[in-house]
């Protein structure tokens, strides 16, 4: 199979191996067995099975008490920045091949460029760009640390948190020969040049684990946090994060509080309920960027954090009594 050059910066490529279905690990499977079959498996794999997918747009947002896999994703856009904005779900090690990124998360911008490793936090609201580099494609390969997967080897090397991390969200590594060997590893999930299944995807995803506590030993505290969030300043958090188009479970979920806490706590502070609270507010940041700013109605509604065009433009004129496009 060869690699799919994206038309657009709309597509994402994604190369995985059918990681969504659910499938257990042989009864017995250790890390020892680990240690061994990484010496052949790099280069040797039989029976192959690849699953192709184009998706519009990229999240790693799984859907409410549904057990995320562990994954290897291969992602490529090109001519035009992609702008947006997901929830991560599961910690990520990432490699940027090509091009450059940016990701705001919890009033911090981080850039990353080609070349750069990097660590990324689960239980994250972020918004993000991607540029391709001039008459090229930016590209990203994405190595997604599930729950599942880390328990199992907290359990197998007797490892736990020690005390709770309160560093940054996301993480510039510095470079080894450690990571440049690991990521070559991955040819066959960005050239199509090999062939993958889920005990292979299973095995590169641990590995990924026992560099990264190595070369990082810090991160045992966030790899091994298995807690859920806790509770958290909640009028704080939601205007920082209030334009994030995320339902109200996930706010309540990220601020530490059941949804019956959350509308409670919520009233209490604010003197009305999340959501009357959320659309006056995006309106009110989205008639100051039009009016003020001049901005495009086309280009305020996702930047305030409505769904779509059609919500946003009924709710503003039922508001103000005016279309936004009419705005002046």
């Amino acid at each position: 199979m060869q690699i799919c050059k994206c038309a657009d910066a709309k597509r994402m490529c994604e190369y995985s191996d059918g990681a969504n279905e659910k499938q257990e690990m042989s009864p017995g499977f250790s890390l020892t067995h680990l240690h061994i079959a990484f010496k052949s498996a790099h280069l040797h794999i039989q029976n192959p099975h690849i699953v192709f997918t184009l998706i519009l747009n990229l999240t790693i947002m799984p859907p409410e008490k549904e057990k995320t896999s562990p994954k290897i994703l291969y992602s490529c856009y090109s001519h035009t920045s992609r702008e947006g904005e997901q929830f991560i779900a599961d910690h990520i090690f990432g490699y940027i091949l090509s091009g450059s990124s940016d990701l705001y998360m919890n009033g911090k911008m981080y850039v990353f460029n080609e070349g750069d490793f990097r660590f990324i936090r689960k239980n994250q609201l972020a918004k993000f760009a991607k540029h391709p580099p001039k008459g090229g494609e930016f590209k990203t390969i994405s190595i997604v640390m599930d729950k599942d997967t880390l328990r199992s080897v907290s359990e197998e090397l007797n490892l736990q948190m020690t005390h709770p991390y309160t560093g940054e969200s996301a993480l510039l590594l510095q470079p080894n020969n450690l990571f440049k060997n690991y990521i070559e590893s991955l040819t066959p999930y960005m050239d199509g040049s090999g062939n993958t299944n889920k005990m292979l995807t299973n095995l590169k995803v641990k590995e990924a684990i026992l560099i990264l506590l190595q070369t990082n030993p810090e991160l045992k505290d966030v790899l091994f946090d298995f807690s859920e969030p806790g509770k958290i300043d909640l009028e704080a958090y939601m205007n920082e994060h209030y334009k994030f188009n995320v339902d109200i479970n996930r706010f309540a979920y990220l601020t530490g509080r059941s949804l019956a806490t959350f509308k409670r706590d919520f009233e209490k502070i604010f003197n009305t309920s999340p959501n009357k609270w959320l659309q006056h507010k995006r309106l009110n940041d989205a008639y100051f960027l039009i009016k003020e700013k001049g901005w495009k109605t086309s280009d305020v509604y996702m930047e305030v954090g409505f769904k779509d065009f059609s919500h946003f433009s009924f709710a503003f004129k039922k508001a103000y009594g005016v279309a936004p496009s009419r705005l002046s």
